[in-house]
């Protein structure tokens, strides 16, 4: 799987537009990505706010977006709005970060396809070990924390709205400033 999705990445590359390759449950998958601008202003907001937080409670750690995060023995490669991993390991060989280093995975729901946050990645992160994950939905104003990786699944989910001082494993999401997608203000 990972030769097959290794040889899209390098199509990708020539192609217009911004592309993504990921491997999910059923392989390989090049997806379009179409990013909007209130996506990328929360994805900066969270980014920011851990990249505050995150060196009190684990130093040398980052909130990085955009790095691919892989999981070799189940086949999974993932690649998170946001994730919090060693800043070391955006330095090593290789085209993904280790599963096993990331902390949490924060993923905003794109204005036209939720399932791929809310179907597939939340099955595929705590498959992957990955302690907390964040799913942000501008379409809705909502937010989900889950937490506790067991047998494939998260066992705690917590619900919140924009507008919220979100817990996120050790540290705290303000979501004052989230917009959600075709409202103003």
């Amino acid at each position: 799987m990972r030769a097959i999705a290794e040889d899209l990445g390098a199509y990708a590359e020539r192609l217009e537009g911004a592309w993504r390759v990921e491997i999910g449950p059923s392989g390989p998958v090049l997806a379009m990505t179409r990013p909007s601008k209130r996506r990328e202003g929360t994805v900066r907001r969270i980014r920011n706010q851990l990249d505050e937080q995150v060196p009190a409670t684990h130093p040398g750690y980052i909130c990085a977006n955009g790095p691919q995060i892989e999981h070799p023995t189940i086949g999974r490669m993932r690649r998170p709005d946001a994730v919090v991993i060693p800043e070391a390991a955006l330095d090593e060989e290789g085209l993904a970060v280790d599963a096993a280093q990331v902390l949490a995975a924060v993923e905003i729901v794109s204005p036209s396809g939720p399932g791929n946050a809310y179907d597939e990645k939340l099955a595929d992160y705590p498959a992957m070990g990955i302690p907390h994950c964040m799913i942000v939905d501008p379409r809705t104003g909502t937010i989900e924390v889950h937490s506790e990786p067991c047998k494939g699944r998260y066992s705690s989910k917590e619900p919140y709205i924009f507008g919220d001082a979100v817990p996120f494993g050790p540290w705290t999401v303000r979501t004052s400033e989230f917009r959600r997608y075709g409202k103003d203000g």
